[in-house]
């Protein structure tokens, strides 16, 4: 991901490395970088937090050796609409970077449009990163309608934990695709939407005479019979 065309800060974000010691710190324990403070584009590890407590703070947390946020949290950064969450922890997550794989994925199924990693329908981004890519490759004149101006954000409480998620997890439902920051269809790239609509349109088939039951397709419009009278 090219983020030299960034905000100083998403920039910072999507190039950062998390997870490593504090070298200010090194000789305490829980010493992980796993905080990005917004305000000072940085990593800073909890031991770090007193000079930044009135900044912008981000949890950053690690599920599968990788790099993920919170959902919640990530949409109050930018537009996440298509970008595929999981729950884990309990929690809601979305990774920030692409991940490596041994091979593209281009088979008949959902692929990410950036990466081509599998994917559920009908999201269409892997990671923070992949949508952020195809933004910049088709709409990048546009990008500033996909960020969003956050004034706030704290750590959650109470207190912190240390970022690591187990490995169960399960992929979120495929319901509504309008996320809490209320971005819809229209606020998407036109590539976007097209594979949107095709995805839904396939739900949306119209039920032919083989939908129905053998019996209503052998009545015919006669003479009306009426019960017996007795």
């Amino acid at each position: 991901l090219d983020c030299s065309n960034l905000p100083r800060w998403l920039g910072a974000l999507m190039r950062e490395k998390f997870f490593n010691a504090c070298i200010i710190h090194e000789e305490a324990k829980k010493n992980e970088k796993n905080i990005f403070c917004l305000d000072c584009c940085e990593s800073i590890c909890p031991h770090c937090l007193s000079p930044h407590r009135n900044h912008r703070l981000l949890q950053i947390r690690r599920y599968v050796y990788h790099d993920v946020i919170r959902l919640g949290d990530a949409e109050k950064l930018m537009d996440c609409a298509f970008v595929q969450s999981y729950t884990t922890n309990s929690a809601k997550v979305v990774f920030l970077n692409q991940r490596p794989q041994a091979r593209p994925c281009r088979g008949s199924g959902n692929i990410c449009i950036s990466c081509y990693r599998g994917l559920q329908d009908p999201y269409l981004f892997c990671s923070l990163s992949c949508k952020l890519q195809h933004i910049l490759g088709t709409d990048g004149k546009m990008l500033s309608k996909y960020i969003f101006e956050c004034k706030y954000m704290t750590l959650p409480e109470p207190g912190l934990d240390d970022g690591q998620m187990t490995p169960d997890s399960v992929l979120e439902p495929a319901g509504s695709l309008r996320t809490t920051s209320g971005s819809s269809e229209s606020d998407e790239p036109s590539e976007v939407v097209r594979k949107r609509r095709s995805n839904l349109s396939a739900l949306r088939q119209p039920c032919t005479a083989a939908c129905l039951p053998a019996s209503l397709m052998s009545r015919r419009k006669g003479t009306p019979h009426r019960a017996p009278l007795y």
